[in-house]
């Protein structure tokens, strides 16, 4: 589903990502994972067109973006939820998950019902500010914000940052419910080790940059991975 091939970014004049390659496969969870400060964040915003990538290329099932802003990529089927969150405090669940009608055509408007059904705490809270909500309620409402505009790719950015037990998990069991549909490629940026090797198909570790370690579950041993990522 997704495909880069020696993907550049810069902020102003330093350089965070250096000629990145990597794919992410449809019905899988592809688990980036590093240390803080080594450019986790910067490549999802990169394939997200949140920050455009310097050089290099990217595509989707095949076809190549170009100039990629953020809207383009929501309208490609890139969907971003990322850390912090970033929910609209003062307008309700059911306005925040409208947001992500502005990537779709008309027609397509509408919460699908499967969104309650994976959420349902949305549903009882439809009418209550955003604000209001608990930070595991917002990091559910940001990722179903997220699916509202049918990604065929789901970038999600440290999700279960600051969040209690019992919600990593319901988070944990969408993500697995998700992929197992196999109909969407899933980019997960990560430093609960525990949660992500749980959930991962393949790995990409990076350090500075760069691709330190990469490849299938199967063929990464734990021990070695929990290494890479250790500081």
């Amino acid at each position: 589903m997704l495909e880069t091939r020696d993907l550049t970014l810069h902020y102003g004049q330093s350089q965070i990502l250096h000629g990145i390659d990597m794919t992410a496969p449809t019905g899988a969870v592809t688990v980036v994972m590093g240390t803080n400060g080594v450019g986790k964040t910067s490549l999802l915003k990169a394939i997200s067109g949140r920050h455009p990538a310097s050089g290099g290329r990217l595509s989707l099932a095949g076809q190549e973006l170009r100039g990629l802003t953020a809207y383009a990529a929501a309208r490609a089927g890139i969907a971003y939820v990322p850390q912090g969150r970033d929910i609209f405090p003062l307008l309700s669940v059911r306005e925040n998950l409208e947001t992500g009608f502005a990537c779709l055509d008309r027609a397509e408007r509408r919460v699908p019902d499967q969104i309650f059904e994976l959420f349902p705490v949305l549903a009882e809270m439809a009418n209550r500010r955003g604000g209001d909500l608990s930070g595991g309620q917002q990091q559910q409402l940001a990722i179903a914000r997220a699916l509202i505009t049918r990604p065929r790719l789901l970038l999600l950015d440290e999700p279960t940052e600051g969040i209690q037990p019992n919600i990593i998990q319901q988070i944990g069991e969408v993500i697995e419910y998700l992929r197992d549909q196999g109909d969407m490629a899933i980019v997960l940026v990560e430093q609960y080790f525990d949660f992500a090797y749980g959930l991962a198909d393949g790995f990409y570790v990076l350090e500075r940059g760069t691709v330190r370690l990469k490849g299938p579950k199967r063929d990464l041993s734990k021990d070695d991975l929990r290494a890479a990522v250790s500081v």
